[in-house]
């Protein structure tokens, strides 16, 4: 057993990461799923991902995933709202009976410098560029998991992460909270987003009806 993490956020929605360990066979006797995708590894952490949802709540019907036009899977009845990510050896899920849910994990890495003008806002990137050199990658790395978390909680696609997805300055640390909103067209919905920096990742995760 691989459990790297796990958190009751209430008595409706729990996350948790699972590190990759195991091969395929042990997630694959566990769960009844089928899937396309055939490079080993990405395979591995679809399982891993699609594994933690009954592990989290032992009733969640798996076999009932389906698939929306925007990529995210759901289930049609809606029994309970679920998101999943995973990168590197690690995968992870939250799943709430109540409310909507999105989580990201990314492995912290200078890529994202290279990436930061298209899902910081100009506002947001000044913000980061207040912190010293060497404080900005994790920062950077965090804030494109923050988006990534809330692009998933609103699950219809089609969303500018620079104009749509925004978030207030924030005393940042190894974990706390970022006050975010989405805002398109009419629609502003303030967001609290959660956040931990452990194990060279950043995990964030959002739960709002």
């Amino acid at each position: 057993m691989a459990l790297f993490y796990q958190q009751d956020i209430n008595e409706q929605t729990k996350l948790a990461i699972w590190e990759l360990a195991e091969t395929e066979d042990f997630f694959a006797s566990s769960i009844s799923i089928q899937s396309n995708i055939t490079h080993p590894h990405k395979r591995l952490q679809h399982f891993a991902g699609r594994y933690l949802l009954p592990y989290l709540f032992p009733d969640f019907p798996s076999s009932e995933i389906a698939i929306a036009n925007t990529r995210k899977p759901f289930l049609p009845e809606e029994q309970y709202h679920f998101s999943i990510s995973h990168c590197g050896n690690y995968a992870a899920a939250i799943v709430s009976t109540n409310e909507r849910v999105g989580i990201d994990i990314e492995v912290i890495t200078e890529r994202v410098h290279k990436i930061k003008h298209k899902y910081l806002h100009p506002t947001e990137l000044a913000f980061v560029n207040e912190f010293p050199v060497e404080k900005q990658t994790e920062l950077l790395t965090l804030l494109w998991s923050a988006k990534e978390a809330m692009f998933k909680w609103w699950g219809s696609g089609d969303v500018d992460f620079s104009e749509v997805l925004r978030f207030d300055p924030f005393d940042f640390s190894t974990e706390g909270i970022i006050q975010a909103r989405f805002e398109k067209w009419e629609i502003v919905i303030p967001l609290e987003l959660h956040y931990r920096l452990m194990g060279g990742m950043s995990v964030v995760w959002v739960n709002n009806k």
